[in-house]
């Protein structure tokens, strides 16, 4: 992806945090010459060397993972927050832009054919986000019959990518002044759209590494 300086991330658990709040990814490979993708929740893990792990899982009748070769990388978006910014809140003539936060997740992927290994990944998958439900009785796999479960493992493809490189971009109005900077964030913040007022909250929130505390 194209990536200025100005608008890069480079702290490691800034970028994992972002993939956390938002796994929802699109998962792109290349069946011989044309690009496929899939949009599914991948899962970031790390193991105690400090590598890197997207896990995720497709339906069997995808053909992507047909296309996964261990010796060419796949990519995973990360999209968050984004929002058109008016050149009407600058003090000056410019142009209106576009603010957005994105991580580009690349790496080798490999086919999870172990079955403890498989349902362990589903279990983590389910479990987190049952873990959000405001009930005394979350959805659980381990109490699901196993011939139920055994089915649905059937019909699905589990894989890990390895991840070899992360390229994170957050483009929050890095490349004006603290006055127009200021006035972005307030115009955002009266907005009715969820995805301006959470742009507005980032440029808050990074506003010190941009100005200076």
């Amino acid at each position: 992806m194209y990536l200025p300086k100005l608008y890069q991330v480079t702290d490691e658990a800034v970028i994992d945090k972002f993939i956390q709040q938002n796994s929802f990814a699109t998962l792109v490979s290349c069946d011989r010459q044309t690009p496929v993708a899939t949009h599914l929740p991948l899962e970031l893990a790390q193991d105690a060397s400090g590598a890197k792990f997207l896990h995720g899982h497709l339906a069997r009748a995808n053909k992507q993972w047909q296309t996964f070769d261990f010796d060419t990388e796949v990519l995973a978006i990360f999209s968050g927050p984004h929002t058109y910014v008016s050149a009407r809140w600058y003090n000056h003539v410019n142009v209106p832009t576009w603010n957005y936060m994105v991580v580009h997740a690349y790496g080798r992927p490999r086919l999870v054919t172990d079955h403890d290994e498989l349902y362990a990944m589903l279990k983590q998958l389910v479990d987190r986000y049952e873990a959000h439900a405001v009930t005394e009785k979350p959805y659980r796999l381990d109490t699901l019959p196993p011939d139920y479960i055994e089915k649905e493992m059937r019909g699905i493809v589990g894989f890990e990518i390895k991840v070899n490189r992360l390229e994170a971009k957050f483009k929050l109005s890095q490349n004006r002044h603290q006055q127009d900077y200021d006035h972005v964030i307030a115009e955002l913040q009266k907005s009715g759209d969820s995805n301006a007022r959470a742009v507005a909250g980032a440029m808050a929130e990074h506003r010190d590494s941009v100005f200076g505390g």
